[in-house]
């Protein structure tokens, strides 16, 4: 079919029959249902069954939790509850059938014909298989599952029920109207799949416990505010009118008061207070609370999905790996079947190569940040002899200012740079199966984002300011700059502008990539 906007342009539809749906789904070990839980309940006593009722009625007077959605004017909601079973043609009568057309849900259509494209050999030769050769030499623009019909309706859903799955989905978690309701995870599920579910699953629990989190850091500043006035440094700073500090750099910085520096020991004391100990040791606690109760909450989705034996189950052969390695087979000791195989001296090699592309690539970030260093060093006195008197006389705070927007723009390009080298390591490393690429891949992505982000951060909270020197023997960058000092109320101040600037502006732009510009 011709698109309607270019004519250059044919969309090719692929449609997957039952009988294909099923010899996929067997091949693939795709758990469907095939019969529906039963819950025993458990014997209760006169007396708790009366608390219970006089619970509920009171339960009756309050308003209802206004964060879940209502099943009653939504039936649709509610997913039957079913034990699963890897798919059997030879024993299809166990499972629930009641329309071929809906057994398999989208999710699982899609994920078939993906796993069928991404075997197909196309045309005669070594490494001619799959549809991501298709798409990377340029015979295919893209490729992609369709949604299920338009995610809005002139009825309403409550009255009329949902059109499709799409709507549905989009009624009760897409829609800005129910942005503070818990996420129908069953049915991001059955759309989009396990993976994508798990995924928000994971984001709708990180976003929730950030906000106890959000509400210690909330209260540690407001004590860093109803303290301000109570704070000794702070005082002694204000009050230090005849105490004169050397310049911070060699031309145009004059010399200055202590004093001068009185709203940013302020500032500082609102960032860094008696509670910033306590917010500290909470967040060492919050991390590791997190973790452990996001395994629970894992646990238990995976127990409700039927995933808790997923990876033993579906793990399969990349196709990459399949067409590199098909002349090379040995017998697998487990299946007994032959399977490709690829050489310890193969695998070495390949690792030690992806090795030196990431040592490289970080070398690149430690090298930008050193950049930005050298930019800080020459610009404080270019600032100190501005034109413009504000500049002129916070020419520190400017230089740290526009460090880190620099900063921030070179973190952006190198994430973009990096994001492609290590697609490129990754596949040139060859991984056996679909989680050893992912894990591979995300290790990468990880380290560089860790370095990329924080190596700045690092250099102003450990050693800005560690090693200038002293009046008459200052030490100097290359025989010639002079290194940067910190504030004479310290180097919070530009620490926090560093991670503020850095974390809202990288905010705003995912942001805008992920809702504006779409």
């Amino acid at each position: 079919q011709s698109s309607l906007t270019n004519s250059d342009i044919i969309f090719v539809k692929l449609h997957a029959p039952w009988e294909v749906l099923g010899k996929y789904a067997e091949l693939m070990n795709v758990r469907m249902p095939f019969r529906r839980k039963i819950y025993y309940l458990h014997r209760r006593y006169k007396f708790m069954n009366r608390i219970e009722k006089q619970i509920s009625r009171f339960r009756g007077w309050l308003p209802r939790k206004p964060m879940k959605l209502d099943k009653e004017t939504l039936p649709d909601l509610e997913e039957n509850d079913c034990y699963t079973a890897p798919f059997s043609q030879q024993r299809i009568h166990h499972f629930i059938i009641h329309n071929k057309d809906t057994f398999f849900n989208n999710a699982t259509r899609s994920r078939i014909v993906h796993h069928i494209l991404q075997r197909v050999k196309y045309e005669e030769g070594k490494n001619k298989i799959g549809l991501n050769r298709l798409l990377s030499n340029g015979s295919y623009e893209a490729a992609f599952p369709l949604h299920e019909g338009s995610y809005r309706s002139k009825n309403s859903i409550k009255t009329h029920g949902a059109e499709n799955h799409r709507h549905l989905l989009y009624e009760c978690w897409a829609s800005w109207g129910v942005w503070y309701k818990y996420q129908p995870l069953d049915l991001v599920r059955r759309y989009f799949g396990e993976k994508i579910g798990l995924y928000f699953a994971w984001l709708g629990w990180y976003t929730g416990m950030l906000f106890p989190a959000a509400f210690i850091g909330l209260f540690v500043f407001l004590y860093g505010v109803t303290t301000l006035n109570h704070c000794q440094v702070s005082k002694e700073v204000c009050q230090a009118t005849d105490i004169i500090m050397c310049p911070i750099c060699d031309k145009y910085c004059p010399f200055m008061r202590l004093s001068d520096s009185c709203i940013y020991a302020k500032v500082t004391h609102l960032f860094d207070n008696g509670a910033t100990v306590f917010f500290a040791v909470f967040m060492a606690v919050w991390a590791t609370v997190f973790l452990e109760f996001w395994k629970r909450r894992r646990a238990v989705i995976a127990y409700d999905w039927d995933l808790i034996d997923w990876e033993e189950e579906e793990e399969e052969i990349r196709p990459q790996f399949e067409a590199k390695y098909s002349k090379k087979e040995r017998m697998n000791p487990i299946s007994g079947k032959p399977e490709p195989y690829q050489a310890f001296a193969d695998k070495c090699s390949r690792l030690i190569v992806s090795a030196s592309g990431i040592f490289f690539m970080i070398c690149v970030v430690i090298a930008a940040v050193f950049g930005i260093v050298i930019y800080r060093v020459v610009t404080v006195s270019t600032f100190a002899a501005f034109k413009w008197a504000l500049i002129r006389n916070n020419s520190q705070v400017a230089t740290t200012g526009t460090a880190v927007c620099i900063n921030f723009c070179i973190i952006m390009l190198l994430n973009v740079l990096y994001e492609k080298v290590a697609l490129f390591l990754t596949n040139l490393e060859q991984p056996r199966t679909e989680s050893e690429w992912e894990n591979s891949f995300t290790l990468k992505m990880f380290l560089f984002q860790f370095v990329n982000l924080n190596s700045s951060t690092f250099y102003i909270a450990f050693f800005l300011g560690r090693f200038t020197g002293h009046p008459g023997a200052y030490l100097r960058l290359i025989n010639r700059w002079r290194l940067e000092e910190c504030h004479p109320s310290g180097c919070l101040i530009d620490l926090c502008m560093q991670m503020g600037i850095i974390m809202v502006l990288k905010q705003t732009w995912n942001n805008f990539m992920e809702l504006g510009y779409p």
